[in-house]
């Protein structure tokens, strides 16, 4: 099969495209062939710096596809079933093999690309509003890189979920703008405006209850610095690639909390299971909407992770084999 590899960690300029090995099936997993890739934040991080599992290695979390092969214990799936799929990597591919836990039936008709990109991105997102943000109705929801992956499902489920005002920002007024139809009240942009003064300002001083932070880094304590009395922010990532450094002590007055979220710790849990099933239910039946930024060719894997990390995207850049 083809696939998008690389043999050192660096730039986008380290991915290859070249003929590796068939994946093999495992006795309680399946073979996907796969129709869609959607890249996700942590691909480019583990790109950047992570772990090389396989050499060369294939990258990436979320791929979508057509099963072609299933394990002999497997019951539930079969063979010429479109799903959509997370794994530990291996999605820069034609082929992949993933546990049959995994896998989420796509509702026929729904759009391959699209599944692709609901599991980890609105998965992530509803844990931290939710399971570890705690939001209840009516309280107001800051949304840091509101327009990348995560950030769209956020706006969306925020809303959704009954949240107050809701706050996001990014790296441009255009950016900001192409987020109102989901669901944002207000935006920011953090090129130009303090992000814990406005937050405070658009509260009329009093902060902001739940918080997403993709970002890390120097970010992180601009979020914990934007909270109410009693807010919560949900840290879920380092976009930033910068240390997370920040003062404890700065939450105290407030009784706030800070809570590390990452989705793959309880992903084979039922309830995260069953939660990205009706997520990608609610998609399907158009009660959410996935946005899709851009499409590469898998060949083209090099120049997708560049556009990424431009941060000129709003939603999921997308490979196709």
């Amino acid at each position: 099969m083809k696939a998008a590899v690389y043999y050192e960690n660096g730039g986008p300029e380290v991915l290859k495209y070249e003929e590796v090995p068939d994946p093999a099936c495992h006795a309680k997993g399946v073979i996907i062939r796969v129709e869609a890739v959607a890249i996700e934040g942590g691909d480019t991080l583990n790109r950047w710096r992570g772990p090389l599992m396989t050499k060369p290695h294939v990258v990436g979390y979320q791929a979508a596809g057509e099963i072609v092969e299933v394990g002999s214990e497997v019951t539930h799936l079969c063979v010429g079933q479109k799903v959509a799929t997370v794994n530990n990597w291996g999605s820069h591919a034609e082929l992949r093999s993933v546990p049959a836990r995994n896998c989420w039936p796509i509702p026929d008709g729904y759009d391959v690309k699209k599944a692709a990109a609901i599991p980890v991105t609105f998965g992530t997102a509803h844990d931290c509003l939710f399971e570890f943000g705690r939001l209840k109705k009516g309280e107001t929801v800051l949304v840091q890189a509101g327009a990348s992956g995560v950030g769209v499902a956020a706006i969306q489920l925020a809303r959704r979920g009954g949240a107050g005002l809701i706050l996001a920002t990014a790296s441009s007024d255009e950016r900001l703008e192409r987020l109102k139809a989901l669901g944002l009240d207000h935006g920011i942009n953090y090129t130009r405006d303090d992000v814990a003064t406005e937050a405070k300002r658009l509260t009329d001083n009093k902060g902001v209850d739940v918080i997403v932070d993709s970002v890390g880094g120097p970010t992180l304590q601009g979020s914990i610095n934007a909270l109410a009395y009693r807010g919560r922010v949900s840290m879920v990532g380092a976009a930033g690639r910068e240390p997370m450094v920040v003062d404890v002590g700065s939450m105290m007055g407030g009784n706030r909390s800070l809570s590390g979220v990452f989705l793959g710790a309880e992903i084979g849990t039922d309830r995260v299971h069953d939660n990205i099933q009706q997520l990608i239910d609610d998609a399907a039946k158009g009660e959410l909407e996935v946005v899709i930024d851009k499409v590469f060719k898998l060949s083209e894997a090099a120049d997708a992770h560049a556009y990424i990390e431009s941060r000129a995207a709003v939603g999921r850049v997308v490979l196709v084999p």
